[in-house]
This record gives structure tokens, sequence and C-alpha cells, in this order.
């Protein structure tokens, strides 16, 4: 093929064409962020375990068996499934990895070392160029070393629940799975951090990424308010606690949310409410005094916006530059049309799911496989690796590589 030609093909098929990943996460956080890197044109190997991803199970709703919750996050991805509780299925990975550039799993800190598979003393000598990423809990070592995590459980260990929900109220989860989810975008950037200085050295690295790690991370900006003031922040439900206005406003028709974020943004929602007079009042003057008078400050604005349409004034403010939008439920998110014209819904056949949101001009991602069925790929991949018709038929029918859920 002429270098031109080739070039252009690899353009078509996602700037990460050529980068291939051993994927043995499983549940959100890896799998989220193995699919991103996918979207983009990574071979990304999806293996299982014989029981299978457990969030599979994880509905309704369902389609064909398979969980909404898996279908979401495993786009783009070639499944296969492998038994590493045994010896041959361990060495079915170690051929694998001799042509992957990254090796990603979320297994217990301690699992791949009891198997022989340990980063320092085995893969590292073995593939030097493999970049291992794992993620977990709270890391292999220091007070909670070792212990499970799951997202909800990070984010009321690392401080989340105490500062969402109203005011007084009793602290409360995020209704998204945002520790998971955060965990595996940092996850992503590190890999790509890893990728980019391999081209320097020529060497991999070990990457050891933590729920608890990327939780307290993202306590923005919690962690700093307390660390400079001493005073522990609290649930503000839907008010920012550095910034007013910056929270829901109760208008004649749908509740709005208006974000104004420096004095001169205050100027311009003063003048789009006809009241000139709050500008100049003492208790309104700069964010600070914004801060500290929120209550009688939302008191002035709502008085004035529930002689408004919410969904007209919300588009108003955004014309005049000023943050400002309604409270949508997911039905509405999904049918607006701006949803469509950032082509955030996808679909193909059966498939519809939440699109791609990192926006690449000449290497766009696409949507180029459904998520796998169980063990769909497994042959595939293993002729792939080298493994002849016998030796593949005596796998699968010993069971080291199921065709079927166990």
């Amino acid at each position: 093929m002429p270098n031109a030609e080739k070039h252009l093909t690899e353009q078509n098929n996602g700037a990460l064409y050529g980068l291939r990943i051993v994927d043995l996460t499983r549940v959100l956080g890896g799998p989220y962020c193995s699919q991103v890197l996918a979207d983009h044109g990574a071979d990304v190997i999806k293996i299982e375990p014989p029981q299978g991803d457990e969030v599979r199970d994880w509905g309704p709703p369902f389609h064909e068996g398979d969980a909404a919750y898996f279908i979401g996050v495993n786009r783009n991805k070639r499944g296969m499934a492998l038994d590493l509780t045994r010896q041959e299925g361990r060495e079915v990975l170690l051929r694998l990895l001799e042509d992957a550039d990254i090796l990603f799993e979320n297994y217990k800190p301690g699992t791949m070392e009891k198997w022989g598979l340990g980063y320092e003393e085995v893969l590292r000598q073995r593939f030097p160029k493999l970049i291992h990423c794992r993620i977990s809990g709270f890391g292999s070592d220091g007070p909670l070393g070792g212990f499970p995590g799951y997202d909800a459980i990070v984010q009321a260990m690392a401080g989340w629940f105490s500062v969402n929900g109203e005011r007084g109220g009793e602290p409360t989860r995020l209704g998204v799975a945002m520790v998971d989810m955060g965990t595996g975008l940092y996850s992503a950037v590190a890999l790509l951090m890893a990728l980019y200085e391999r081209q320097r050295s020529g060497l991999g690295q070990y990457i050891d990424m933590t729920l608890f790690d990327c939780a307290v991370s993202l306590m923005h900006p919690h962690i700093i308010n307390y660390n400079m003031s001493g005073n522990v922040p609290v649930a503000t439900g839907n008010a920012h606690p550095n910034i007013s206005p910056y929270e829901t406003f109760r208008t004649r028709t749908v509740d709005i949310f208006i974000g104004a974020g420096n004095n001169r943004a205050f100027a311009k929602l003063c003048e789009e409410l006809d009241a000139p007079e709050l500008v100049q009042d003492i208790r309104f003057v700069s964010n600070s005094d914004r801060v500290k008078h929120r209550e009688p400050l939302k008191a002035e604005i709502e008085s004035r916006l529930m002689k408004v349409d919410g969904s007209e004034f919300s588009e108003r403010l955004l014309a005049a530059g000023l943050p400002s939008g309604p409270i949508y439920n997911t039905a509405q998110v999904v049918a607006h049309p701006h949803t469509a014209h950032r082509e955030m819904i996808v679909s193909k056949d059966w498939y519809k799911m939440t699109g791609i949101p990192i926006k690449l001009s000449r290497t766009p991602g696409a949507v180029r496989r459904l998520p796998p069925r169980f063990g769909e790929h497994s042959a595939e991949i293993l002729a792939q690796a080298g493994f002849d018709d016998q030796q593949i038929a005596e796998l699968q029918n010993s069971g080291v590589v199921p065709g079927k859920r166990v």
C-alpha cells in the first residue's frame, strides 16, 4: 500500500489505531476507560472470567440477556473468556501480551502476583515495553491497602456524601457513579502519558490507579476550602459554596439554574432582570458579599423570576452571554435538539447509547463494533495469537476458554 494511502487508512481508523490493549477489567471504571480508547481506534481485547463481567446482570433493562449497564461501556471491543485461575489460562494470557501495548486490570491487589503475573517479578522482565495499569479501591499498601472498593463506598469515605444533598439533610450519594468514571478518565490520561513517555525511553511501566486517590483529587473545592479555612464543608444543596448567585431558582414555569461567577456577569443578570438597583446594594457589591448574603439575594432574584417563563428567560440569558439553563430529566436530555446536533446519542441496529464526547477533526472516533457477547471473539483472538485449530478446540473443550458463562 502506498504510504499516503496507508496513512489515510490509519487516520480513518482512529487516532489510536495500532494500539493493542488486553483488558481484564470489569464493572465500570476500567471498561469506561477502555471504551474511550476503543472509540478512537485502539484494539481492545476484553477478557472476562468464566462467570462473565458481573454487570452483564445489572439490570433491567436488558438486550438479549445483557444489561444496558454493560452495553453502555463495552462497545468497540473484541470479547473473549479466559480462566486465569488455571495455569493454561495464564499461558494464554502471556501469549496475548506478546504483541500488546497495555495490560489493564482491576483485580484485588495481590491477585496477579498470586498467579505469577506480577509486574515487577514477571511482566516487566518478559515484556519490557508493556504498560501495566491496575485500578483498585485503595492500592496495595497503607492503612486501607488491599481492601475492596465500589463507587458508593469510596464516595462515602472520600467525603462526597458529606457535601452532597440539601443543606441540613442526610449525607447523600451522587446519582452518577463519578468515582468509577472519574477514575476511568484519570486512567485514560495516565495510559496516554505512559505511551508518550515510552516513545522516548522505549520502556513500559506500572500505573497504580485507585478509586480513593481519584475521589480525593476530585473533592474540589471542598478539601481546598477546608485546608485554607479550617471550616468543615457541608452540603449546600444546589448552591455553590464559593460563588453566588450560582444555584437553582424558581420561575413562573420551571426551575432554572443560573451561574454568575463575577461582577460583570452579576451586573448583566440584574440588567436582564430589570433590577439595576441590586448592583448598588451594599450586600451584593462583591462575590464574597453575595456569598455572605446568599439567601436575601436569592429572594430578590426569585421575586422577579416568578413573573417570567423559565425556559424563555434561560435562552435570553444565554443569548446575553450568561450561563443558565432549565433543569431537564433524562428523557428531555435525550430528546434535546442540541444533543442530536452534537451526536451525543448514537444508534446502530438495536444499539442506542451515549455518543463520543472527544471530537477530533481529522481522526474522529466512531462506533465500529457493538458490545461483544460473552466469548464472542475467543477463537478469532486465539488464532491471531498463533494458536492452531486443534489448540483452540482443546482450550474451549477444557473450559480454559469457556463459550458460556458458568
